[in-house]
């Protein structure tokens, strides 16, 4: 079974290898999808349940949007594209929230890059 938690953030970059406008500096409003797999627990306190949403927000908030909300995401990554970006983001969860299935960015309404863990 498979549980998603979805986090906004806001974050300024440059594409400095981009032939258009975004070798500017400009922003976006972020949304990022978080999916976890796993059999349901059977015992304790996340009994019935994949992993606990109140556990995934603490972690994503903790290790990504508190770093990345309101800076410019060229202080983490020379080229932060959707997908470095969201290799970023899996090498800094990958070890805490095992299970990890798929991290979705969306970088505009219409827009957005997937990573699947059978990417890696």
């Amino acid at each position: 079974m498979q549980v998603r938690k979805t986090f906004r953030f806001e974050a300024a970059h440059v594409l400095p290898h981009h032939p258009g406008k975004c070798s500017k500096l400009h922003g976006h409003s972020y949304r990022l999808e978080v999916a976890v797999e796993g059999p349901l627990h059977t015992h304790g306190p996340a009994q019935g349940m994949v992993r606990d949403f109140d556990e995934i927000g603490r972690i994503v908030r903790s290790r990504i949007i508190d770093e990345f909300d309101h800076a410019s995401l060229n202080d983490f990554m020379e080229n932060p594209t959707s997908e470095n970006i969201l290799n970023w983001i899996w090498a800094r969860l990958a070890d805490v929230l095992p299970g990890m299935a798929e991290l979705v960015l969306w970088e505009t309404a219409t827009a957005c890059a997937v990573l699947r863990a059978s990417d890696m």
